[in-house]
């Protein structure tokens, strides 16, 4: 099992070059034939896209997120994202970061206020989807997830991203009507998290 890294661990190296991503997406091993699937298209669409590490991709982009999960109680952290009216895990766009890893620890940390922030360096789940964001055309994020581990008791303040943020068991988000990518990454990261001593769950 890989270590977790905090946001300035040297082990977390920093790259802009998509030949870098790509070679990560060759090397992922997943654990599903949708995933799988998910994995090839992404290939496709980063061969073809030279610039999808950018917004300015308009078809569709790179985006990285984060299941946060509190160590000892494993309650993972959801947002209500502003613009996309949906309960969802802190993400957002790469802006030409092709390590998801720094991504996902960026964006976890910016969207939540929480400190003492560690990611796990592989990816846990891949999911393509579109969104429709106000005063955008629909484009397809292509999201890259990994897990983030919280300290115990910590509390989230969150930006203008989300209008509210929770920490919720696994029954309590299904309440939340979160959508199918959000359940299956709660399962995949959950799994692996119950495998790490830090996180100490319970």
């Amino acid at each position: 099992m890989s270590p977790l890294f905090a946001a300035d661990s040297p082990d977390l190296h920093s790259t802009s070059e998509l030949s870098d991503l790509i070679e990560v997406l060759e090397e992922i091993r997943p654990r599903d034939d949708q995933q799988d699937a998910v994995r090839l298209a992404m290939l496709d669409f980063a061969r073809s896209h030279p610039d999808s590490l950018h917004r300015t991709c308009v078809e569709g982009h790179f985006t990285g997120s984060a299941l946060v999960v509190e160590e000892r109680t494993g309650r993972v952290l959801v947002l209500f994202h502003t613009k996309l009216r949906k309960w969802l895990q802190p993400g957002g766009h790469t802006d030409g970061e092709a390590t998801m890893a720094i991504t996902a620890l960026r964006e976890a940390t910016e969207e939540t206020g929480l400190h003492g922030l560690r990611v796990h360096p592989e990816a846990i789940d891949l999911d393509i989807h579109e969104v429709r964001p106000p005063s955008e055309p629909p484009h397809l994020h292509h999201d890259i997830r990994h897990l983030v581990l919280a300290p115990h008791g910590s509390v989230p303040v969150g930006n203008h991203e989300s209008e509210s943020l929770r920490w919720v068991t696994t029954e309590e988000l299904g309440d939340l009507d979160v959508d199918e990518s959000v359940l299956r990454l709660v399962r995949s990261g959950l799994a692996i998290a119950r495998q790490l001593p830090e996180a100490q769950l319970r």
